[in-house]
């Protein structure tokens, strides 16, 4: 895995300074500590930093092709390399190396823009083309990978892996955005493709950009998007078909240099990860875990999974800091990032690294397979809403949502406001409710008026609708996973996946997210993957030869601890960081709804954990880039 970053500018002519691309890739130095390098010409400037992975010794970037006339910076993992490099040989390319990163050069001289259509990985690259003037930006169907772009004042264009490295360039100044700010707070991530920063963007999962010298501007267009076409396929075929796909998928993702593990959670798409890594390897396969105190503890069953499988097997219990890492938050993902799973997924990386360079993950399974539980409630909301007409949930429905209680303190079957709220939604609304980590009117209370001024207008829940169209799909299941493959994906799990393993240089890999298993799995009729409680029914029938029933059909917990206690109990810490002199001076928050929620929670009338978790997180983001001589007053242009 890699940093990459650069400088293009249309007019061929711009001298690019070599000292602004050291500064930007020092800032990904996490990403790649084994080296870096530089290429510069007139107009264009490629940065890059290192992390060995395939072909260690002849895989320095930037790379170029026979005449150095394209020359490309790479961060990511093109699996099916092996099968293209033969196909491009014969099509008279010549290889100078074993590395995956030339079979993109020769892919994009023999395809072009369609060489994406060839390439089977995770990656995020940069390519120059000197004979045909283009500069060429890519990012991976899924969004495993990051990147970053900003139009610069002086006509350029600025590219890089990470936030971070943008506070490297001369004269970009860089300026909160409120709405941003107002998306973070609504799904504790910012999507794609915007960023806390006005003017610097996310490529979007899918996508790519190409731009042309001499032309005004570049062009960006959407190269994939997951095909939802259903299949009729019988159980037992579903069944075998998934176990013939996903070991080819785990076996491709063995593929490496460096020592390699896997995370072992105990949950079920860790331990099927494991199950069949361990079976494709002659030795003994690391598996890594963390646990934490309180029930959310799975270390019991990852380590019956080890067991089984005779992994060599790596446990960390620890106590996890959530409030320094709050604090740290900014420094790791470069903008508020509010999953709190984050931080356990950080110590989970820092203990494979101590081990391995690569590991392998579960991650996705979730979201292909239909494994939350708020698939099986909204696939049940839309029966209520197929058969109650529209007028009548909005105006019964509606009223009993609004007067009834928000009883946050009582068992959970008399906390029915949201539920009733949800019923009386339409199909959108009531699915993006399940997925807002703060609800509207909780959000407009904890905003100053000029931060709601800015905001005027904006609905963070519009691209829910617009997804579950796109989807061309009138299956609700299925509309319910692409919405959550195209936003949290990729702008929450993929992200914290990414940060957290480069921060301690470690590569991750997930076979669950082969693009190919991704749209098989969206294709499967819906009682394949959702059959009554069950979730990841097919994966699970898959694995059970492979898997005890204890690990597959327990109950689903997530990855982090509750923290309502510990709030609680630092209620007079907390109150001093968040009416504290970076919030105070940022002119975004109200401050007596800041201090009203820390007093509900700290008195136990209400849990406002989750909210003030992400006032923290927010919180430890201010400080740090306050002061920064780069950053702007946060509302300068909406005041």
């Amino acid at each position: 895995m890699c940093g990459i970053a650069g400088l293009f500018y249309p007019n061929g002519e711009t001298q690019i300074d070599v000292s602004t691309l050291q500064a930007m890739t020092a800032a990904l130095a996490h990403r790649g500590p084994d080296g870096d390098g530089f290429h510069v010409e007139p107009g264009v400037g490629f940065g890059h930093r290192r992390l060995a992975i395939i072909d260690p010794r002849g895989g320095e970037q930037p790379m170029f092709n026979e005449d150095r006339s394209v020359a490309i910076v790479f961060n990511g993992m093109i699996y099916n390399y092996r099968e293209l490099m033969p196909k491009l040989q014969a099509a008279g390319h010549v290889f100078r190396t074993l590395c995956d990163t030339e079979v993109i050069i020769h892919a994009w001289e023999q395809w072009g823009e369609d060489c994406l259509d060839h390439l089977n990985g995770m990656f995020a690259f940069a390519l120059w083309d000197r004979n045909r003037r283009t500069l060429f930006l890519a990012r991976d169907r899924l969004g495993k990978k990051p990147l970053h772009v900003a139009r610069l004042s002086d006509g350029g264009l600025a590219f890089a892996s990470e936030l971070g490295a943008f506070g490297a360039i001369p004269g970009l100044a860089l300026t909160i955005d409120p709405v941003a700010v107002a998306e973070y707070f609504t799904w504790s991530y910012i999507p794609d493709p915007r960023t806390i920063w006005k003017g610097v963007e996310k490529l979007p999962a899918g996508h790519c950009l190409l731009w042309r010298a001499g032309e005004a501007a570049p062009e960006r267009r959407r190269y994939w998007r997951a095909d939802t076409a259903p299949r009729q396929i019988s159980e037992a075929d579903a069944v075998a078909d998934f176990r013939e796909a996903f070991t080819e998928c785990v076996d491709q993702r063995l593929i490496a240099d460096v020592p390699l593990g896997a995370f072992l959670s105990g949950g079920v798409d860790s331990s099927a990860v494991v199950a069949v890594a361990a079976g494709l390897r002659s030795r003994a396969l690391d598996t890594f875990t963390i646990g934490f105190e309180g029930e959310e503890d799975e270390t019991p069953f990852a380590n019956i999974v080890a067991e089984w499988y005779k992994t060599t097997q790596h446990n960390d219990h620890t106590t996890l800091d959530y409030l320094a890492a709050a604090a740290d938050t900014a420094r790791v993902f470069g903008e508020p990032f509010g999953d709190q799973s984050s931080v356990p997924t950080l110590a989970v990386c820092a203990l494979a690294r101590r081990h391995a360079t690569v590991a392998v993950s579960g991650d996705g399974g979730d979201e292909v397979f239909a494994g939350y539980r708020r698939y099986r409630w909204h696939v049940l909301s839309e029966g209520v809403r197929r058969h109650v007409p529209a007028g009548l949930r909005r105006s019964a429905l509606g009223t009993l949502a609004r007067i009834y209680p928000k009883l946050d303190w009582a068992p959970k079957f008399l906390r029915a406001k949201y539920t009733l709220t949800e019923l009386s939604l339409d199909s959108a609304l009531g699915y993006a409710r399940t997925l807002v980590r703060s609800q509207d009117e909780m959000r407009r209370s904890l905003f100053s008026a000029s931060m709601l001024a800015a905001i005027d207008g904006h609905d963070a829940m519009a691209p829910i609708g617009r997804l579950m169209e796109e989807s061309n799909s009138e299956d609700p299941l299925v509309q319910a996973q692409y919405v959550d493959i195209n936003t949290y994906l990729v702008g929450d799990i993929l992200t914290k996946v990414d940060r957290a393993s480069m921060a301690h240089s470690l590569e991750v890999r997930a076979p669950l997210l082969d693009y190919r298993m991704v749209e098989w799995g969206l294709s499967l009729p819906a009682d394949l993957k959702l059959r009554g409680k069950v979730g990841k029914y097919v994966l699970k029938k898959a694995m059970e030869p492979l898997l005890p029933d204890e690990v597959l059909y327990r109950r689903k917990q997530g990855f982090a601890m509750t923290l309502a206690p510990l709030f609680r109990r630092e209620a007079e810490r907390i109150r001093g960081l968040l009416l504290g002199q970076a919030m105070l001076d940022s002119r975004l928050f109200e401050p007596r709804t800041l201090a009203r929620l820390v007093d509900e929670h700290a008195s136990g009338r209400s849990d406002h954990s989750l909210v003030i978790w992400l006032l923290l997180v927010f919180q430890g983001f201010l400080a740090r880039v306050q002061a920064s001589p780069a950053v702007q007053r946060p509302l300068a242009a909406a005041a």
